[in-house]
């Protein structure tokens, strides 16, 4: 006979640590935790990163449930919601024992769901993980499993580009953008569809054309000028809108993605340095995604050493902008002295956590390595006068629980679109060198 339950969703460690709340987002469904699941969160509850607060805030929300039937039928959730139960594993049978290790814990949670589908064989038994041979394994002994796809973008085709290009806009139009005020109403562009607020538009006739950005509150189409930034010229529209975006103050959150290449965090950090008299602070960090999932502590020397190699691209492209003049040059010693007093600080992301983002210029390179609750957690410390960046490839991701449809950075970019203080950009052209865009197109 059916139980009158829908489904039992069993929750491995890492979806908890990618979403504290993911408890919640089951409908009124049961959701089961395993044993193994909060011991191995009681190894992560210690430490500043944003996992070990995921750990934390879990084990305090199941503590404030806490009941004698937390073991036994559950406690309700909340309101519409099914129940959360703990469930303890018991001894391997033959048949699990002869096909996983019982040294794994993994293999411990995969037995707890596999009991719970031979005691309830009417009642459908998700487990739900990130970890894709877990998965895998699951499907092996019958069981249903999945990602936890709550945040996922449901189609990359369509996320936002951040412009448009639109042919055979009358000569006219393009001649107004050229004189001043350098601007023409919207109304009198003809459209495809309705632009959103700060969406970039390349107008065209045969070889004239223009560029322009859409100023919602005023409903006009402002010409965008190509402008330098530090010594760093765009080589391209794309460039061009995206430096525009950077250094205008109005726009307080930014997003910049494309392949390797295209000059995402060499024009991020030439705007922060060409408008470092705006704010107090240029902070520019990155997520640490440790090689071969190996924690910090495997790599040699003190944590400057160990920090290195993960911070050396930022290094790289100041590189690049510090080689555009002569050591003796003024602005050459500005970014030293900036460094020097740490009013532009080039360090790992965990380490900006507890730091006051006041009116601070603060890009995030490599952001589609982030989860999307590291992304709002991130945006939601912005003060007074900061503006946020977050650069990447959603393509090149290294995390090994996230992939193009789940980082934070295709999260943003679906969320925040049509926000009149947000604008985004995709830079589709490697200005690196000829040979490295033909290994990035080729191989």
């Amino acid at each position: 006979m059916a139980e009158s339950r829908k489904k039992f969703f069993v929750i491995d460690t890492n979806v908890i640590l990618h979403d504290s709340s993911c408890i919640y987002q089951f409908a009124d469904n049961d959701v089961v935790i395993p044993i193994p699941v909060l011991e191995e969160l009681d190894r992560f509850k210690k430490g500043n990163e944003l996992i070990n607060v995921h750990a934390r805030g879990f084990l305090r929300a199941i503590d404030a449930l806490s009941a004698d039937k937390l073991f036994g039928e559950g406690v309700p959730i909340g309101p519409d919601k099914g129940n959360i139960i703990i469930k303890v594993d018991q001894e391997f049978s033959n048949e699990f024992a002869f096909n996983f290790s019982p040294q794994n814990p993994d293999h411990h949670i995969l037995h707890i769901a596999y009991r719970l589908s031979q005691d309830h064989p009417g009642t459908p038994v998700i487990l739900v993980t990130k970890d894709l041979n877990l998965r895998m394994k699951a499907k092996s002994m019958g069981l249903h499993a999945g990602d936890y796809t709550t945040d996922h973008i449901k189609d990359i085709s369509e996320l936002y580009l951040g412009y448009r290009i639109e042919e055979n806009v009358s000569a006219e139009i393009i001649a107004q953008l050229y004189k001043k005020p350098f601007m023409v109403p919207v109304k009198d562009v003809p459209l495809n569809k309705d632009l959103l607020p700060n969406e970039f538009i390349i107008l065209r006739n045969g070889k004239q054309s223009a560029l322009g950005i859409f100023h919602a509150p005023t409903q006009m189409i402002k010409r965008v000028q190509k402008t330098d930034a530090y010594g760093i010229s765009p080589r391209n529209a794309e460039q061009t809108f995206a430096l525009y975006a950077l250094l205008n103050t109005d726009i307080r959150l930014v997003s910049i993605s494309g392949k390797a290449g295209t000059g995402k965090t060499l024009l991020a950090l030439a705007a922060a340095l060409a408008n470092q008299k705006n704010y107090r602070q240029i902070f520019i960090a990155r997520p640490v995604v440790p090689l071969s999932n190996k924690d910090l502590g495997f790599l040699p020397g003190d944590i400057q050493s160990k920090m290195e190699p993960y911070m050396q691209p930022l290094y790289d492209n100041l590189g690049v902008i510090q080689h555009k003049y002569f050591s003796s040059a003024s602005k050459d010693r500005q970014i030293q002295k900036l460094l020097e007093s740490e009013q532009l600080l080039i360090t790992p992301l965990a380490y900006i956590r507890g730091r006051s983002l006041v009116d601070v210029f603060f890009i995030v390179d490599e952001a589609q390595n982030l989860t999307p609750h590291e992304i709002k957690t991130i945006i939601t410390r912005a003060g007074e006068n900061t503006k946020m960046i977050f650069t990447g490839d959603i393509f090149q991701i290294d995390h090994p629980y996230l992939n193009t449809f789940s980082n934070g950075l295709s999260y943003l970019m679906a969320k925040m679109k049509g926000q009149e203080l947000y604008t985004h950009i995709n830079l589709e052209k490697g200005e690196r060198s000829e040979l490295a865009e033909l290994a990035s197109n080729l191989l």
